[in-house]
């Protein structure tokens, strides 16, 4: 498999992923003749460069007759952003506090343990209360982690 960093290091190939991620987002696919007509550029360079990300798995393609249709594949740049986070969280203070607060806005205590939900001085969640507090949890780190991107992008501009 080719280094992921080599292959994204080029700006056409980062272009043709934008476009791809905008439409992976909509859970749709794109033909060579849309990349080439939105991004303005040649159609061999286009095949060129998609032939470079198809052989690093970063994007699929399903063949129609003679029309090929890609797709992101966001799996291989997982290892990107395990690589790279690190970087962008350095120096950020991560602690997350909770408040709670009336409708009024005063602060007021949390909820209590639940004593039925207490068993040999652990508190455990039923089932459905545990996964939807680990979704939680994942969108908060997504969100945490796109938050120090952003503050890093922009301490690169000033």
């Amino acid at each position: 498999m080719p280094d992921i960093f080599g292959v994204i290091a080029d700006a056409t190939r980062r272009d043709i992923l934008q476009v791809l991620l905008e439409r992976f987002q909509r859970d749709s696919e794109i033909s060579v003749s849309e990349i080439v007509a939105q991004l303005e550029i040649s159609q061999p360079t286009v095949s060129k460069h998609l032939k470079v990300l198809r052989e690093a798995e970063l994007v699929t393609v399903r063949e129609e007759g003679q029309h090929r249709f890609y797709s992101l594949n966001p799996e291989p740049l997982e290892m990107i952003e395990d690589f790279v986070i690190p970087f962008l969280s350095a120096g950020f203070d991560t602690e997350v506090t909770v408040e709670y607060l009336s409708e009024n806005g005063e602060r007021v205590p949390g909820p209590a343990a639940d004593d039925a939900f207490v068993e040999a001085g652990e508190e455990v969640l039923p089932e459905e209360a545990a996964a939807a507090a680990e979704r939680m949890g994942r969108a908060a780190a997504r969100a945490e982690n796109r938050v120090k991107e952003l503050v890093a992008r922009f301490r690169l501009r000033d």
